[in-house]
């Protein structure tokens, strides 16, 4: 008689195991990014249903035209963030993007604080998809196709 498992039962013990690994890895990752997760709120869902303060969510909306106030020490910026039907208020230590203005888009990545003003860590400027380099705003439309005319690559010779 022999003592081993019939190759069926290998093959079963097997795929049990490699079950149990994939769940346990799946689990690690989930625990592992538990804190990385950042929840995207409206100014309207985070005046109706705030976040925990300290909490790392995302703010996006518009900022309010007339609303950016520079500090004291000029790295930090306060402005409002609406959609329409609420406004949160903004504080942002940092250098502002390129794209940031009054009356454009951003999502700001940071905490609630338990005064009610969201403390953001990240801005991200938004653009719609009329969005023109600076630097071809003043061109005409005939000056801004030459210089991306000049800017694309020419094709290769095939011969060489």
């Amino acid at each position: 008689m022999t003592t081993g498992l019939k190759a069926k039962h290998q093959r079963l013990i097997l795929i049990v195991i490699a079950l149990v690994a994939l769940v346990g890895a799946g689990l690690l990752a989930a625990y592992a990014l538990r804190n990385q997760a950042s929840y995207f709120y409206v100014p309207a869902q985070m005046v109706a249903n705030p976040p925990a303060p300290g909490d790392a969510v995302r703010l996006g909306g518009m900022v309010q035209a007339g609303s950016l106030k520079t500090e004291a020490d000029g790295v930090t910026f306060a402005f409002v963030v609406g959609d329409g039907e609420a406004t949160v208020p903004v504080r942002f230590a940092g250098i502002l993007p390129d794209l940031f203005i009054e009356g454009s888009g951003v999502v700001a990545e940071g905490r609630l604080d338990p005064g009610g003003t969201f403390v953001a860590d990240n801005l991200l400027a938004k653009h719609d998809e009329n969005y023109i380099p600076r630097e071809l705003e003043e061109m005409t439309e005939h000056q801004a196709r030459e210089v991306v005319a000049e800017t694309v690559a020419e094709p290769l010779d095939p011969g060489t």
